[in-house]
């Protein structure tokens, strides 16, 4: 191809681009309110380095023309009712307006008339956000887990891809649940999940080496169930649960999820060793998580003590509501691996609430974790909100920009502290879908986003509840089919250290 035919060709595929665009109408009628568009991406403040925010208008109309401007840039869009955007413009968009932010207009034909709404904002923050997250994907029921796969997406694009797909090990006569992965300090060159019911162990990648242990020993009450990578050290922190579920007949919510007992172990990955934490009768011992620098073990315990040791599980559904969860800490020698004693964090119970899944942002200033009236299960509480503790000042904040009348749950902290994750409900109540909010400097918490798709409608149609998300510097590289041929293999017994 000659230089005159590629000008040619570039002009004729730039026209043909052009003539795809919509056109901001000349003349239309003014409305005094944004659009409502959904997802809800209006004065969000994103990464500079996130996917295209893709949204649909729901407004009364046939089509739409959407132009985005930053700085000297201007791009329109509209397919139908919804804002597909280039990924190649967005990168630019995203470049122009780093630091500052990116004007939508939204005009809306009606039929006879156009219609302009009032621009809304996207603020671009100056820092990043941790190019991929992971989440399980699963069907909000109580018992079926005949597919459940755990899965990665990179936050950049739009790639999605397979982490472990229990689909591969299923039988006719047995099924798999999979749940709770978890990463060393972000990474995936150490991280876990766990297997239960066929197959049963927990599934561990240590420098990508793969090998599936059963944690389960005589001296603790069940296998590994919540887990907490240390920073640094190849050592995992888990609870051990006896877990029971029961249904409402009358309370608006579902199902409860409670614990009949709960310990603390500590796992040490090299040597295949397990030692006990904590393993207080009177207390329910649960989540644990490290701080970033591994000298701090936090977690939440509830005291209870049983009337009747006999009928544990009748007592706690009748005394569900008497479950108040408090934050706590124990002090670490990573020399010695000796823990100290437990100190009280933040003192849920004396407000007659309950706190869990508590996280530490890795620059060590602030506790997140989920709050709400009762119990240790939030995902079932429409109450739960996110809750921020400074752990410089004891203040606590309880964000409205991050939060919302239904229920949050599951927070987390990227990597560079300044992006909160969390698993809402916000949507219809029934199904937990990734939610991100912005966490400056200044500890201010700015609106939460949903994680963008390719497809705006993607989440009105998606079946599956977006389970545990987590934050991920990486991909996994170990394949799914390697982790099914290891999942074949019988479990390694670990040893108790008394």
């Amino acid at each position: 191809m000659t230089k005159t035919q590629r000008i040619t060709f570039i002009l004729i595929c730039f026209m043909l681009l052009a003539c795809g665009r919509p056109s901001v109408p000349d003349s239309f009628q003014k409305e005094s309110r944004e659009p409502k568009v959904m997802p809800d991406y209006t004065n969000v403040t994103i990464p500079a380095n996130i996917c295209p925010l893709n949204f649909r208008v729901y407004e009364r109309g046939k089509e739409i023309a959407v132009r985005i401007s930053a700085g000297n840039l201007q791009y329109t869009y509209g397919d139908g009712m919804k804002v597909l955007i280039d990924e190649e413009e967005w990168k630019e968009l995203l470049m122009q307006s780093k630091g500052s932010k990116m004007v939508v207009e939204v005009f809306v034909n009606e039929g006879n008339q156009w219609m302009a709404y009032e621009p809304f904002n996207i603020y671009v923050a100056e820092e990043d956000i941790d190019p991929y997250i992971s989440y399980r994907l699963i069907q909000p029921s109580y018992v079926a887990y005949g597919k459940l796969v755990i899965a990665q997406r990179n936050l950049t694009n739009f790639e999605e891809s397979i982490i472990y797909d229990n689909t591969l090990v299923n039988t006719p006569q047995q099924g798999q649940c999979v749940n709770c992965h978890s990463y060393q300090n972000y990474h995936t060159d150490h991280m876990m999940f766990h297997m239960r019911e066929g197959l049963p162990g927990t599934m561990i990648v240590d420098e990508n080496q793969i090998k599936k242990v059963d944690l389960k020993t005589e001296q603790i009450i069940s296998s590994g169930v919540y887990p907490a990578w240390h920073p640094t050290q190849n050592l995992i922190a888990f609870s051990t649960n006896l877990i029971g579920q029961t249904f409402h007949t009358k309370d608006i919510a579902k199902v409860e999820v409670q614990d009949t007992e709960s310990d603390l172990i500590l796992y040490d990955v090299a040597k295949n060793e397990i030692f006990t934490i904590s393993n207080d009768s009177n207390e329910l011992e649960t989540f644990p998580t490290w701080s970033a620098d591994g000298n701090t073990l936090y977690y939440c315990s509830a005291h209870f003590e049983y009337n009747n040791d006999s009928i544990k599980d009748g007592e706690i559904i009748q005394r569900y509501r008497d479950l108040h969860y408090n934050i706590y800490a124990r002090d670490f020698n990573q020399q010695t691996h000796d823990f100290g004693e437990k100190r009280l964090v933040y003192d849920a119970a004396s407000e007659n609430k309950s706190a869990t899944l508590p996280r530490v942002s890795p620059d060590g200033k602030y506790l997140t974790f989920a709050l709400g009236g009762y119990g240790c299960f939030h995902v079932w509480h429409s109450d739960a909100d996110i809750c921020l503790l400074n752990l410089q000042t004891s203040e606590t904040i309880l964000p409205e920009e991050l939060n919302s009348d239904r229920s949050d749950s599951y927070p987390s902290f990227s990597s560079n502290s300044r992006w909160i994750m969390t698993a809402s409900r916000r949507d219809d109540n029934n199904y937990t879908r990734p939610y991100i909010a912005y966490f400056d400097k200044t500890g201010k918490c700015h609106k939460a986003f949903e994680v963008p798709q390719r497809d705006p409608e993607y989440y009105t149609l998606c079946p599956y509840s977006f389970n545990r998300p987590e934050f991920m510097i990486e991909s996994v590289k170990t394949t799914p089919e390697q982790f099914a041929a290891e999942a074949k293999k019988e479990a390694v017994k670990a040893h108790y250290i008394k």
